[in-house]
């Protein structure tokens, strides 16, 4: 009788240790999903509000320059067009690298306090989107590294729990080299 309780005690003890182990896979799985979440909303908020400052800055660029329009076609509508944000973030900075060109050509810009205020702004927002862009990176390396790592991988598929892409929108476990160009 001693040694099947001590089987079943032992079993018991086994299991309780396995679910521990579980629990905190499963947590540890479910942060790193989360902080990268809260990272994820943060740079669509900065993006939405570096689109609407650079469109000010547009506004302004057309009045102070008699630059056309048509030079930001392609941008006034971005907001509109069902992209990802990993896109979305690759427009702006084109649309801000315009500007920044347009800015070296035009002194008559440097005077303007509108322009200086909404470009300053713009630089502000681009050093929090690059924190925040480093923040979901770090947690996305992590949240990877788990999920190719024995135990923590068995609940990862067994949660449904996908390899996360990095913020630049690469996505190092797929065919397509072109994501990696600049």
């Amino acid at each position: 009788m001693n040694s099947v309780m001590l089987v079943i005690l032992t079993l018991i003890i086994f299991i309780c240790l396995l679910g521990i182990i579980y629990i905190v896979v499963y947590n540890n799985l479910q942060n790193c999903k989360i902080k990268i979440n809260e990272a994820e909303g943060i740079i669509d908020e900065l993006l939405r509000k570096k689109y609407d400052l650079l469109i000010l800055i547009k506004d302004v660029i057309i009045d102070e320059t008699k630059l056309p329009e048509k030079t930001f076609d392609e941008y006034k509508k971005i907001k509109e067009t069902n992209i990802s944000s990993f896109d979305f973030e690759r427009k702006l900075t084109e649309f801000d690298s315009l500007i920044n060109k347009i800015k070296g050509d035009y002194e008559v810009l440097d005077n303007d306090t509108r322009f200086t205020n909404y470009y300053n702004n713009v630089y502000e927002i681009n050093e929090k989107l690059e924190a925040a862009k480093s923040f979901y990176n770090k947690y996305t390396t992590v949240l990877n590294k788990m999920i190719k790592k024995f135990p923590s991988n068995i609940v990862a598929i067994f949660h449904h729990i996908k390899v996360q892409s990095f913020f630049d929108g690469k996505d190092m476990f797929d065919d397509d080299i072109k994501d990696f160009k600049l």
